[in-house]
């Protein structure tokens, strides 16, 4: 009969790149203390790596080495794992619109799940529990201008409002002006200055 450890890299080895492996995935393979104990000697070994509590990752082999899985894809499969909305922080968001020339250089992430770290090898990505406004319309434009305007805080959004009306679509412009109701209120006031005024 295969061990127990094999049967867990042949699963994980199975799915996509940066997709994590938790021990409640694996309980057809065995009991909860036994996968625990295969998935931990499976980190010793190398063969996994421990990403955070409970979350395993499989390293990507090429001919140039082995390295950690993407920030992005494993973000994006931690996310679709375990239900979270989770999305690039304010900061990213503000410099891939253009309202700041600063690079985020940590990797910080806003999720609807609680505050932990995840290790991706020598990069550590940081989750951060974040209110609902600021996880609304994730993905979109208008969701990424949100949390753009949280970050740059009351000093600056009017400012920043003023370029975001030009630089995005009047489709996604009106979205945010419709959030504004969900927005605190320093925020929903700005919006509705840019939108009238």
């Amino acid at each position: 009969m295969q061990r127990l450890t094999e049967r867990i890299l042949e699963y994980a080895r199975r799915l996509p790149e940066g997709m994590p492996v938790a021990a409640k995935g694996l309980l057809h393979l065995g009991n909860r203390a036994a996968v625990d104990q295969a998935l931990s000697r499976l980190s010793e070994r190398g063969q996994l790596m421990r990403a955070g509590r409970g979350v395993y990752l499989l390293p990507v082999t090429s001919r140039f080495g082995t390295r950690a899985p993407s920030v992005e894809l494993a973000v994006e499969a931690l996310a679709a794992q375990r239900g979270e909305v989770i999305v690039p922080s304010g900061a990213a968001a503000a410099n891939t619109l253009g309202l700041t020339t600063q690079v985020p250089i940590r990797s910080v992430y806003l999720t609807s799940g609680r505050t932990r770290k995840m290790n991706l090898g020598k990069q550590v990505v940081e989750l951060r529990h974040a209110p609902r406004w600021q996880l609304a319309m994730a993905e979109r434009p208008a969701g990424e201008a949100v949390r753009a305007l949280a970050w740059l805080g009351p000093d600056k959004a009017e400012a920043a409002l003023n370029t975001l009306k030009r630089k995005l679509s009047p489709a996604a412009f009106s979205e945010l002006v419709a959030a504004a109701p969900q927005l605190p209120s320093w925020l929903a006031r700005s919006v509705g200055r840019a939108a009238h005024g």
